[in-house]
């Protein structure tokens, strides 16, 4: 009988096949102009010097962000920093009290696979729900609505501030 592997609420992987060029698809996350045509409403980013981005200036190591998203008021706001990327990723950040986020393009099978690893998640009854549960969902569709966007189909957020998600 096989042994059940206890699940791992720290950390999990979501993967993408996307039949775009990788540079392409790295592109939708290095700028305010990128991010906010698939992701976020709102992704302002800050340099370690303090100034503000531009919406299409590439983002950097060290920068904060300041992010909203569509169906959710603007008092929702997350805020964090790029980190270095580690071995085999183009971005990584930490992604307020949820953990941290690394996206790495893959070749696996002849196919090109965006994968995105979000780790170091709390643990504690609320933080499984929240983040692990809550971000993982969100993560899911978000990357759905990139190669969506990146192949030329519809942008699937709900836009309609009438409609809030919470």
């Amino acid at each position: 009988m096989e042994e059940k592997k206890k699940l791992d609420w720290s950390t999990f992987t979501v993967n993408i096949p996307i039949d775009q060029p990788e540079e392409e698809i790295m592109d939708y996350w290095l700028s305010q102009e990128k991010l906010e045509k698939w992701f976020l409403k709102l992704a302002e980013f800050t340099s370690s010097e303090g100034n503000k981005r531009g919406e299409t200036e590439r983002i950097q190591p060290g920068d904060s962000y300041k992010w909203q998203w569509y169906g959710w008021p603007e008092s929702v706001e997350e805020h964090g920093e790029l980190l270095k990327p580690e071995l085999g990723e183009f971005l990584r950040f930490v992604f307020g009290k949820a953990g941290n986020v690394g996206v790495r393009i893959v070749k696996e099978n002849g196919q090109t696979i965006l994968r995105l690893v979000q780790e170091n998640i709390p643990t504690d009854e609320e933080s499984r729900m929240n983040f692990y549960t809550g971000c993982k969902t969100g993560w899911t569709f978000y990357m759905l609505n990139l190669k969506s966007i990146i192949q030329g189909g519809p942008d699937l957020r709900n836009k309609r501030s009438e409609l809030q998600m919470d």
